[in-house]
């Protein structure tokens, strides 16, 4: 399946960014959180709008697996490295040492539970450690519930909105260091296509009659 790579930009305050939307973008060599019910289509979508590999962390526990077959709606499971630690410490710990290495641009930890604060701000030093051996990586905590990671980025929220077969989420930014909450509904023309976002005031003047 082929995806529209979006180009990495910079921001003079932020730093490189994986700009998502024109409203919507991600600083990279930086950890941000994502949670809600649709978490992982969230963090599939990051994935089919970047190159290389992506390593994927989830508990040797869990009995879930990605399923590779919903996956090509968003990106290309060959890309997909996992990663199955035994221990919940190994986790963090598995994410930091790969945000250091700066070998894969987009890790992804899915977490049974919102890491502390002190873990948090090491993966940040990592990723920006791991920025100065080439292209900074972006790493993505996957939290239930309505997450709670401390000391993240950006926060998240993604859920299901589908209506019959129309392909549609509910998307929130809900922390961001430097800008505003705001709501988007993402919609997908069909698998495999980008998703196209519209702010959610604007999608309901649209439906108003």
């Amino acid at each position: 399946m082929s995806t529209q790579l979006l180009k990495r930009h910079t921001n003079r305050r932020t730093g490189p960014a994986l700009p998502l939307h024109p409203e919507v973008s991600l600083q990279l060599a930086r950890v941000h959180e994502a949670c809600g019910p649709a978490r992982r289509s969230f963090a599939l979508w990051l994935a089919g709008q970047m190159q290389g590999p992506v390593l994927w962390i989830a508990p040797a526990w869990e009995a879930d697996r990605l399923n590779p077959d919903g996956m090509l709606d968003f990106a290309d499971p060959a890309r997909f490295l996992f990663v199955h630690p035994r221990r919940t410490e190994d986790l963090l710990w598995s994410m930091e040492e790969a945000l250091r290495a700066g070998a894969v641009p987009l890790v992804i930890a899915d977490l049974p539970a919102a890491p502390a604060l002190t873990p948090v701000r090491r993966m940040h030093l990592a990723a920006e450690t791991g920025g100065t051996l080439g292209k900074a990586p972006l790493g993505l905590l996957l939290t239930p519930g309505d997450g709670g990671a401390q000391g993240i980025e950006s926060r998240w929220h993604m859920t299901p909105a589908h209506r019959g077969t129309q392909r549609r989420w509910h998307l929130e930014r809900r922390r961001a260091r430097a800008l505003p909450p705001m709501t988007w509904i993402a919609t997908q023309a069909h698998p495999g296509a980008r998703l196209d976002l519209k702010r959610e005031t604007e999608t309901a003047a649209l439906t108003a009659p």
